[in-house]
């Protein structure tokens, strides 16, 4: 008996696919990272039928087109286009250079619901969302003679819907900075995706509020010490308050850039330099304002025998989710830390548009 993959690994397996440029089948449409398509595959995929592009409605934005389906729009595309006309759909670096795209003509009929899932699927290979579709008459058949992934509507709808089980994989002591009396504990999806990280200072008690600071990954801040942002400061304040407070939690969630990963958060910091504020860059990516999933953080805390929290945050929307997920926040504790002049604009940013209560 064949040992078949489940909804989350097959999941896994088209997340990385679209990653290395490798179309992948969803019922009966090819799709292909629009990022990713090379002159070679995209007058193949011209030559099995007409192509259109998904994007989301914040690109739409941008491109002066109405979102028809709510939150994205589909592109027709002209049979005379080239792979770089496709990636200037997708990536606004490209808008300066290459203005003049239309007239587009955006799709107003048929179903959208394999669009959404394919955009999905590209941000969550931290790709740009912004995908190739192609219909054909048999998607499974035609994956078998390519070889290519195929997924189900269920397996989408289902796989996309639910959280990707997390299992912890090794603990061992960490003596830090902070405190020598510390451990830390990986954390796996079962998809095969990023580790998260749980760092535990002291002992704390799983039977009262334990001092907690859920704390997603910034390679620039975390690492090489960027005055762009807070974050460093934020990671580093958080491990001495609890290890000043005695006991207490950090838990390390890899979720580079608001959870749109560390190439489309450069790609955010350049639209910057061109002078779009933080949210603005995201939404010109085609992202939402924060991408980020703090369920995760619920799921770790939970699985530690964690119920109940004081939670070091500046964001409101942490305490919310984390409440919606089964863990009591009895206190949220500031942590005003980090402010330089290089970041102020930054950090005004995040007060004014995302609600952070930080001025």
């Amino acid at each position: 008996m064949a040992i078949r993959p489940n909804t989350f690994e097959i999941l896994a397996r088209a997340r990385n696919d679209l990653r290395v440029g490798v179309p992948i089948v969803i019922e009966n449409t090819i799709i292909a990272s629009a990022e990713n398509i090379d002159q070679n595959k995209l007058k193949k995929l011209q030559e099995i039928n007409s192509l259109s592009i998904a994007i989301t409605g914040w690109r739409a934005k941008t491109l002066k087109l109405a979102p028809y389906d709510q939150d994205l729009v589909r592109i027709d595309v002209p049979q005379n286009i080239n792979a770089k006309w496709v990636k200037a759909i997708a990536d606004p670096s490209m808008d300066l250079v290459t203005p003049m795209k239309g007239p587009l003509k955006a799709i107003r009929d048929s179903n959208a619901v394999i669009a959404r899932g394919a955009i999905k699927l590209a941000k969550e290979a931290q790709l740009l969302p912004s995908v190739i579709l192609v219909n054909i008459d048999d998607g499974k058949t035609y994956s078998d003679q390519h070889n290519l992934t195929f997924l189900s509507h269920k397996n989408l709808k289902s796989g996309l819907s639910k959280p990707t089980p997390l299992k912890p994989v090794v603990s061992a002591k960490l003596p830090i900075y902070a405190s020598r009396n510390t451990k830390m504990t990986v954390f796996r999806p079962s998809d095969g995706g990023e580790e998260h990280y749980a760092i535990e200072v002291g002992r704390p008690s799983r039977n009262s509020p334990v001092l907690t600071r859920l704390h997603s990954t910034c390679f620039t801040g975390d690492v090489l010490g960027s005055l762009k942002c807070d974050c460093g400061p934020q990671l580093n304040g958080a491990l001495e308050q609890i290890s000043a407070y005695g006991a207490g939690l950090l838990i390390y969630l890899n979720q580079e850039g608001r959870g749109i990963g560390l190439a489309n958060k450069i790609r955010a910091y350049s639209l910057q330099d061109q002078g779009f504020d933080t949210v603005d860059a995201n939404h010109r990516l085609g992202f939402e304002d924060d991408e980020r999933d703090f369920k995760i953080g619920a799921e770790i805390l939970t699985s530690l025998g964690f119920s109940k929290i004081k939670l070091l945050t500046n964001n409101p929307r942490k305490v919310g989710m984390l409440e919606e997920n089964g863990i009591v926040v009895t206190e949220r504790l500031p942590l005003r830390v980090g402010r330089t002049a290089d970041n102020t604009d930054y950090l005004h940013t995040k007060v004014k548009r995302s609600g952070h209560l930080i001025e």
